[in-house]
């Protein structure tokens, strides 16, 4: 699998759990209208792991029985029974034989069922529990445990089969991603922690995954082995990554505590509905959406994110705006098919974060680019990367088509709340952004100089607007040095924000 190098952003340098209805307040700072009541979703809790459910304590009918006594047993039994079948484990400790290959490779269609209490486990000898490009597995109910995958490669579902049904099933303390994923995938009320790399790794090689489902899942505690620290840049951590799916609902999930990001699109993911998900204590940013296309985030409660690297950034005296939702390089695009034509943000509560939202763009980051930490890849309106030179690219359309363009971006009805005693910082965990840096590479980059600052700014249709405002924010335009107050923000030349309401000082 390619590693695609985290984009660094300066290139110069439960049940139900609602939280209270957030509701305007008149601003301090300018005379605007007054937004209108922004309500928090009432984004219920999946507490999967404390409280997983309990499989069926009886073989389902016509289901084969694996015995946990017997060593090797789920694998033989899986060889010698036809697809369509029906596996029932028996209460207790089920293992592979020794050897780091030994895998369960199912049929087509066939089902796995865990009783109350079965364990699969790798007993850190094992790489993988589940494999093989085998379409419609169904596996519920059954904990998978101590398996060892490679790094960037995962323990269920380790080929990216489609049509995978994963339904309560606890995948934790394994090496790798704990799950792959596949086209049609659904992951639903499943608990996803502790592994050392991902929750989930949704990566197909050499295709989309096309019309994934992740439903009422906890996925939490991930990247326990840290690998942004051991690898730096490798942008190969968090919850879940996704890379190149073309219809994803994620939805109805707690993403927490896990170590760096926690939900991340990279690399030509489109048409993503992301809502009514609790996002809260990861270490980084809480949404990465980058160099991808059409998305809704809306409902979603999202707090306590990004202290870990928001601060770190600011320790080392770095001036980017690094948010809790980080739009790099991404956009709404009409000719990409999709739910939506462009990224519409809204309905959110964003509360004691470090920063809140950032729309950003690399303006040496390009398709052919040397620059471009997804090498290889290119944008999806155009299929040959060699199409993106001189003297081509300087017109149109490749010059506006081997971009992956942070454009189309509406940020409506949200509440953003910030109480720096909570965060405990003094400075640079209070940004709103939106910017680019100044094009300086390759030699025969069209997109030199403040080209790219100045279309994200002004002319790409991003705008936010009917917010509210809870605490001290400052905002970022067109490069990090212009740091603006709201009536800066709020007036010629960069007009945002109309409507909305500003409260100075801590929020709560």
């Amino acid at each position: 699998m390619e590693i695609k190098r985290r984009h660094r952003a300066w290139a110069a340098a439960p049940l139900a759990l609602a939280l209270l209805a957030a509701t305007g307040c008149e601003s301090e700072s300018t005379p605007t209208a007054r937004a209108k009541p922004t309500a928090a979703p009432s984004t219920p809790v999946a507490r999967v792991c404390a409280k997983p459910a309990a499989g069926p304590a009886k073989a389902p009918a016509g289901a084969v029985t694996v015995d946990p006594a017997v060593v090797g047993d789920l694998a033989a039994k899986t060889r010698s029974s036809p697809p369509n079948t029906s596996f029932w484990l028996r209460p207790g400790r089920h293992t592979l034989a020794p050897d780091r290959y030994a895998q369960v490779v199912p049929k087509e269609g066939n089902r796995y069922f865990g009783a109350p209490g079965a364990v699969l486990d790798g007993r850190k000898k094992n790489q993988y529990a589940f494999s093989g490009n085998a379409r419609n597995v169904t596996i519920r109910h059954l904990t998978v445990q101590g398996f060892v995958a490679p790094h960037n490669e995962g323990v269920v579902n380790h080929d990216s089969a489609d049509g995978w049904v994963i339904e309560h099933a606890t995948i934790r303390n394994n090496s790798g991603a704990g799950l792959m994923a596949g086209a049609r995938q659904q992951v639903r009320a499943s608990c996803l922690r502790d592994n050392g790399q991902y929750g989930i790794n949704a990566y197909k090689a050499g295709d989309a995954i096309r019309g994934l489902v992740v439903e009422g899942n906890e996925i939490a505690g991930n990247n326990t082995e840290d690998w942004e620290r051991r690898r730096p840049g490798c942008g190969c951590t968090g919850g879940i990554k996704f890379w190149a799916v073309n219809g994803a609902d994620v939805r109805g999930n707690w993403v927490h505590d896990n170590r760096g990001a926690g939900l991340w699109a990279d690399t030509n993911n489109n048409d993503f509905r992301i809502e009514n998900n609790l996002l809260e204590a990861n270490d980084g940013a809480a949404l990465i959406y980058e160099t991808s296309y059409n998305a809704v985030i809306r409902n979603n409660t999202i707090r306590r994110n990004n202290w870990v690297e928001g601060r770190s950034y600011a320790d080392r005296s770095d001036s980017f705006p690094f948010a809790t939702i980080y739009l790099s390089e991404s956009g709404g695009e009409p000719r990409v098919r999709a739910r939506t034509d462009k990224i519409e943000i809204y309905r959110n509560v964003l509360e004691n974060n470090w920063s809140g939202i950032t729309l950003w763009e690399n303006a040496d980051r390009f398709c052919n680019s040397p620059a471009n930490t997804s090498a290889g890849d290119c944008t999806l309106l155009v299929d040959t990367t060699g199409r993106c030179a001189q003297p081509a690219i300087a017109g149109a359309p490749l010059y506006a088509d081997c971009r992956w363009k942070t454009q189309r971006v509406d940020i409506h009805h949200n509440r953003f709340v910030l109480d720096t005693s909570v965060v405990d910082c003094a400075v640079k965990c209070d940004r709103m952004a939106v910017l680019a840096n100044y094009g300086t590479y390759p030699d025969w980059s069209p997109y030199q100089g403040e080209r790219v600052a100045e279309a994200i700014t002004h002319r790409q249709h991003n705008r936010w607007h009917d917010n509210v405002y809870v605490g001290p924010w400052k905002f970022v335009a067109h490069d990090p040095s212009r740091i603006l107050d709201p009536v800066q923000w709020q007036g010629t030349p960069y007009q945002q924000d109309a409507g909305s309401t500003f409260r100075a000082g801590n929020g709560g």
